[in-house]
C-alpha cells in the first residue's frame, strides 16, 4: 500500500461490507500480505499429496511415500511461516529464507514439492518475503527552502579554481575542452 494514499474516512451511509473492505486493505498493506499467502498456499499440496489417496470405483491409488511425514513436517512449516508472515512482519527476512529452503528440500521429500504446485508457491512466496520492505510515511511538512543564489562576479566565482600547470600552454581558456591543446587531463 502507498504510504502516501488518502487514509479512508468512513461515511454515515457506508455499507458494512465496504467498510470491511476497506480495514482488510489497510491491515494488508502494512505487512508481506502477498508473500505469507502464497506461502501458505505452498504449504497445504506439499502436506497433502503424500498421504492422498484417490478411489476410482474399486481400485486405490495412494501416494504414499517414505517421506509422508517430512513432508507432513515441511508443509504445516510452510503454512506456519506464511502466517508468521501476516502477523509478525519483522520476521520477513528469515521466514524468506525458510520458505526457500524448504521449498528447494520439498522437491526429493514430498513428490517433486507437491507436484511442483506447493514447490513453486513456496518459492514465490518466499521470494516475495525478501523483497518486501515496509512504507515509510511522508512528512506533511513542507521541506525549508534553501537560500536564493548570490550572483557572484567572474573573478569571485573563478577565486578558488586552481592556476595553470607547467605542462599547459599558454594559450589555456577557461574551459577543459580547449585546455592543454584540445587534450583533456584527469588528475
Amino acid at each position: 500500500m502507498n504510504p502516501q494514499a488518502p487514509v479512508y474516512v468512513r461515511a454515515e451511509d457506508d455499507a458494512w461490507l465496504t467498510v470491511v473492505y476497506y480495514h482488510f486493505r489497510a491491515w494488508r498493506g502494512r505487512r508481506p500480505f502477498w508473500a505469507g499467502l502464497f506461502t501458505l498456499l505452498g504449504g497445504f499440496p506439499i502436506a497433502y499429496f503424500p498421504y492422498a489417496d484417490l478411489r476410482l470405483g474399486n481400485v486405490s491409488l495412494a501416494m504414499a511415500t517414505t517421506g509422508g511425514a517430512g513432508a507432513l513436517i515441511i508443509g504445516v512449516l510452510l503454512i506456519t511461516l506464511g502466517l508468521a508472515l501476516w502477523f509478525q512482519q519483522t520476521i520477513r527476512v528469515f521466514a524468506g529464507v525458510a520458505s526457500i529452503l524448504l521449498a528447494l528440500v520439498s522437491l526429493p521429500v514430498s513428490n517433486l514439492g507437491g507436484f511442483g504446485m506447493g514447490f513453486i508457491c513456496s518459492l514465490i512466496g518466499g521470494a516475495l518475503a525478501l523483497s518486501w520492505a515496509p512504507g515509510q510515511p511522508v512528512d506533511e511538512e513542507p521541506a525549508a527552502q534553501p537560500p536564493a543564489a548570490v550572483p557572484l562576479a567572474k573573478s569571485e566565482a573563478m577565486a578558488g579554481t586552481p592556476g595553470p600547470r607547467e605542462t599547459e600552454t599558454a594559450n589555456t581558456s577557461e574551459t577543459t575542452a580547449h585546455a592543454d591543446g584540445g587534450r583533456n587531463s584527469a588528475g
